[in-house]
């Protein structure tokens, strides 16, 4: 029973150490732009039975169910909360926010795509619309998205950034001297499973199952310009968070010290009655 009960204390504690380590995460992207918090599924490690034998074995008496006796709980899953982040205004026309379903697709100079929520973008000097790490956006074709049209080679089309107009469904519009020039839509994609979402850093996250969990065309958005979705993850329930593991952590590290007195006390006990 002992060992029962070292063991159990021993999985709660490594639980416990996973669920501290994600709280940390969490408290550490609170002003992420595009984060979304962190969260861990647990699972019982082993689960045995328990009868009450009534009776006399030896009458063939049955046995009666009580249940299980768990040896603990380990991290099972590592999942993310995608409920809507709150949204806040920039006014900078490249800031973009999408309210509902949905990813932005980027992409990298090596071809390596990514999704996102956050929608901080920035035009380079070729006139690329690009993340602030660098990757490109790319449109509803997987195009990357240049802010000029395809015959123009420079930005006297518009005087200034408050003529780039993004409409609500992600297309883009120049308002050049009262015409207005349509460029391309930015893409907003979405995923049946996103449990089966792995976040790679910088709020960015791509599928591990492609074959099962491909990209879909999102339908419940808008599109949000001159706005920014800030981190879903709260301080305050965080920090409640940080309180309950560590004092859990404390509870089961008592229990794992009672243990061993116990333990040590019951082999004194057994070399006393051996002499």
């Amino acid at each position: 029973m002992l060992v029962r009960s070292f063991e159990s204390a021993a999985n709660g504690m490594l639980a416990l150490m996973d669920q501290n380590d994600n709280t940390a995460n969490n408290l550490a992207n609170v002003n992420t732009v595009g984060y979304k918090r962190g969260a861990l599924r647990f699972k019982d490690v082993m689960e045995s039975a328990v009868y009450s034998q009534e009776g006399s074995i030896l009458r063939n008496d049955t046995s009666r169910y009580l249940g299980n006796i768990s040896c603990g709980s380990q991290s099972l899953q590592y999942t993310h909360d995608f409920s809507q982040g709150a949204l806040t205004k920039t006014s900078n026309p490249y800031d973009v926010a999408i309210e509902g379903d949905g990813f932005f697709k980027i992409q990298d100079d090596n071809g390596n795509v990514s999704y996102t929520r956050n929608g901080s973008f920035v035009v380079d000097r070729g006139y690329w619309l690009k993340t602030k790490q660098g990757e490109y956006v790319l449109d509803v074709n997987n195009r990357r998205i240049r802010m000029l049209p395809e015959d123009m080679e420079d930005e006297t089309v518009f005087r200034d950034r408050k003529d780039i107009v993004i409409a609500e469904n992600g297309n883009i519009e120049i308002n050049s001297y009262n015409q207005k020039i349509p460029l391309q839509t930015i893409g907003v994609w979405d995923f049946s499973d996103k449990d089966d979402l792995f976040e790679v850093g910088d709020a960015k996250f791509i599928p591990r199952d492609t074959v099962n969990n491909p990209e879909l065309r999102s339908e419940k958005f808008t599109v949000q310009q001159g706005m920014l979705e800030l981190s879903n993850s709260n301080v305050i329930r965080e920090m409640i968070n940080t309180i309950n593991t560590t004092r859990n952590y404390e509870s089961l590290t008592k229990l794992v010290s009672t243990n061993s007195d116990m333990l040590t006390t019951a082999v004194s006990v057994g070399r006393i009655r051996t002499a």
